[in-house]
């Protein structure tokens, strides 16, 4: 790292050490490249992290990403990265009571066992029969889409002929994803439950005309080309920590405490100002990527703002001395809570909250999802909590736009907090108040993280965990080769904020290392 005040020149600088730039940097100093990466906080990972909130207990919670599904096998098997990704046996559940009496639906554990919940819930075999073919269709798309997400962006009627289903196309990619679910499901609680992937982090309702929320649902469903979601071994902060050492080991330097100031660029080389705690310093370079939000891109640059961000999630997370009882008395805790537990989330139940929320109130009924990473994956826990039989829960809630916190982030979190568990405890037989663990204060361990709490700790622009509305993963005007460009050449989008960004999937960060790769060929310069 070069010192205060003096300019050193790299191959390749990277703003910021999030998992994105981590998988460039790796990509880039395994080719030979020399790889600065700055990183403004004091450590790697940006929101694939794990921490201890809770004071004086040992328990290493995967604080706001906490799954994965849309990293390729690729990037692991390219960087040398051997990470853990446990799958759930449990897919979901969801509590609801029907007739006057406490039931749910379980899917999982088992083709016969999620046939005889539906029959159960629903006193049929249709909807059991609708949710086989459905995603059916789905894994038939994912396993099409899925694998182009490591390519160079196909156009729209190159997807339309890889997807080859002309019934899926519509459902996915042209219609409201409400139309495609209200004419496969009659059920409103198992139209809510397939509705929900649309709307992680996406404020939006099931007929918005945008399509923002058919854009999330696509992504929810072809990761790995089957749509499943994994725990990782060791919570979220073991990926990135393998990330950060197989860049180092490939020769990248990571300068933590390293706050990127600006960009200068003439389309061929750069030089990127930064600060730190000991003054201000330069770094030049052939190429600049960026691993930060479009709106932080443009700042750096002094180009034009792009449209304000807006988040629309309530992160919790929690420890509990045990699982809380349920009110079904057909629901074991260690299953219910080991998948996606789903709160309030019927389709009408949504409708309603969407309905609230854009009119400027908090919901009556807030909508959120729960599981439990250390029943799947219990080395989070340390040795002491894992043998009293402690467990952890993650809470996301929907349909909280940005806006509603604006007047009093403290208080309305409060508030949206309390009604929140209190949805929750309509369906278990204790309160989950009984059931949390204290600090070494004796403070609950339970912490919420608005989208104004995530803007102020991780610069996410308005809280938005995309960095922006998601796109599609096909080329459009300006999208460039690899959806990671910008209007300077040497410059590049490396976040979660490029086309094909969101999630943790490092599929930026590699598409990002193959444009510059690719520019660098002897082909690409014409010789």
């Amino acid at each position: 790292m070069p010192a205060d005040g003096e300019t050193r020149s790299y191959d390749a600088v990277i703003v910021g050490g999030g998992h994105n730039g981590l998988v460039a940097a790796a990509y880039l100093a395994r080719a030979g490249r020399s790889v600065l990466v700055l990183e403004r906080l004091d450590h790697t990972g940006g929101a694939a992290v794990s921490t201890r909130p809770f004071a004086g207990v040992d328990a290493r919670l995967s604080r706001y990403s906490y799954l994965v599904s849309l990293l390729p096998r690729k990037i692991l098997s390219d960087l040398g990265i051997e990470v853990g990704l446990r799958g759930r046996t449990i897919s979901s559940y969801t509590p609801v009571e029907r007739a006057g009496r406490p039931t749910g639906l379980l899917v999982g554990g088992g083709e016969p066992r999620t046939r005889a919940a539906f029959a159960r819930l629903t006193g049929g075999e249709r909807e059991y029969a609708a949710w086989q073919r459905f995603y059916g269709m789905t894994h038939e798309v994912a396993q099409r889409v899925f694998p182009t997400l490591t390519e160079p962006l196909p156009t729209r009627d190159e997807l339309r002929r890889r997807v080859d289903d002309e019934t899926a196309w519509r459902a996915l990619f042209e219609e409201p994803i409400g139309v495609a679910v209200e004419e496969n499901f009659t059920d409103d609680l198992v139209r809510g439950v397939v509705l929900t992937d649309a709307l992680i982090g996406t404020f939006a309702d099931a007929h918005d005309a945008s399509l923002a929320q058919n854009r999330c649902f696509l992504y929810h469903v072809i990761g790995g080309g089957t749509g499943a979601w994994d725990v990782p071994v060791g919570g979220m902060g073991a990926l990135t920590d393998a990330l950060a050492a197989a860049a180092r080991s490939a020769g990248a330097v990571i300068a933590t405490g390293h706050e990127a100031l600006g960009i200068d660029t003439d389309g061929h080389t750069a030089e990127v100002r930064y600060r730190t705690a000991d003054g201000e310093g330069v770094a030049a370079a052939r190429h600049v990527l960026v691993n930060a939000s479009p709106r932080e891109l443009a700042a750096l640059t002094g180009d034009t703002a792009p449209e304000p961000a807006e988040g629309a999630q309530l992160k919790v997370n929690m420890l509990l001395t045990r699982l809380p009882r349920l009110r079904d008395p057909d629901a074991d805790p260690r299953e219910a809570f080991a998948g996606t537990f789903h709160i309030a989330e019927g389709y009408q139940q949504l409708a309603t909250a969407h309905a609230q929320a854009a009119a400027g109130e908090l919901p009556t009924a807030p909508p959120s999802e729960i599981y439990c990473h250390s029943l799947t994956d219990p080395s989070i826990l340390g040795p002491e909590l894992a043998a009293r039989g402690y467990q952890t829960l993650t809470l996301f809630g929907l349909h909280t736009p940005a806006r509603l916190f604006a007047h009093d982030n403290d208080a309305v979190r409060e508030e949206l907090l309390k009604s929140t568990l209190a949805q929750l405890d309509a369906h278990l037989a204790e309160p989950l108040a009984d059931c949390l663990a204290t600090d070494a204060d004796g403070r609950p361990c339970i912490e919420a993280k608005t989208p104004l709490d995530l803007e102020r700790d991780l610069r996410l622009p308005g809280g938005n965990i995309f960095h922006r509305a998601l796109s599609w993963p096909y080329a459009q005007e300006g999208t460039g080769r690899w959806g990671v460009e910008t209007r300077h050449a040497n410059v590049l989008l490396c976040g979660a904020g490029a086309v094909r960004g969101g999630g943790v999937s490092g599929v930026p960060g590699h598409n990002a290392a193959m444009a510059v790769l690719e520019a660098e060929s002897p082909a690409a310069q014409g010789i």
